[in-house]
């Protein structure tokens, strides 16, 4: 059987960085190309592959990331190829925070953002994420762990074991922790 390629999802501003900080930390190669470089809002930067923005029309590179951990985002996963084994550490935060996060994330660039009330972002996000997660339990193919943020910045021993067993890689799992700085969780609801 191939190597799963490892994929790091969930809404933006989840905590996805976060992992993927942490699994690289454990000792997995990330599928990164470093454009994305860090911010304020990541100063520990995004882990971001460009190329995932494509994923509709390009899925090449994917013969290269088996064993690797990659960044798709939550609307992306179901554009992912029923050919291969995936494991997918699913980031899951509090719509409030995410909300609240974003909001601080684009107030400190100077832009703006999307034009709705947080009710109905939260109502639509409540909807894709809802969507994807049945899109992914409907593929043997796909194996998904829920992460909450919350618990992975207050507890995170706990919960790099579970990637780490999830994984099912022999990870540096206190490295893991280590990569895990729980400072920067700033936007709590």
């Amino acid at each position: 059987m191939p190597q799963p390629v490892i994929v790091v999802s969930g809404l933006p501003r989840s905590g996805t960085s976060l992992a993927m900080q942490a699994i690289h930390a454990g000792g997995i190669e990330p599928v990164t190309d470093g454009e994305r470089v860090a911010d304020p809002d990541n100063p520990r930067g995004y882990y971001e592959f460009e190329r995932v923005k494509a994923l509709r029309t390009d899925k090449a590179w994917l013969d290269g990331a088996a064993g690797k951990v990659v960044k798709v985002i939550h609307m992306l996963v179901p554009e992912l190829p029923d050919d291969r084994p995936y494991r997918i550490v699913f980031m899951e935060r509090t719509l409030e925070e995410v909300l609240a996060s974003q909001s601080t994330m684009l107030a400190r660039s100077g832009r703006a953002g999307a034009a709705l009330p947080a009710d109905r972002l939260k109502a639509i996000y409540e909807q894709q994420l809802r969507q994807v997660h049945e899109w992914i339990a409907a593929r043997p193919n796909f194996a998904i762990l829920r992460v909450p943020y919350r618990a992975f910045v207050t507890e995170p021993g706990a919960q790099v074991d579970r990637i780490a067993d999830f994984i099912g890689l022999d990870l540096d799992r206190s490295a893991m922790v280590r990569a895990v700085d729980p400072s920067l969780y700033r936007n709590k609801a």
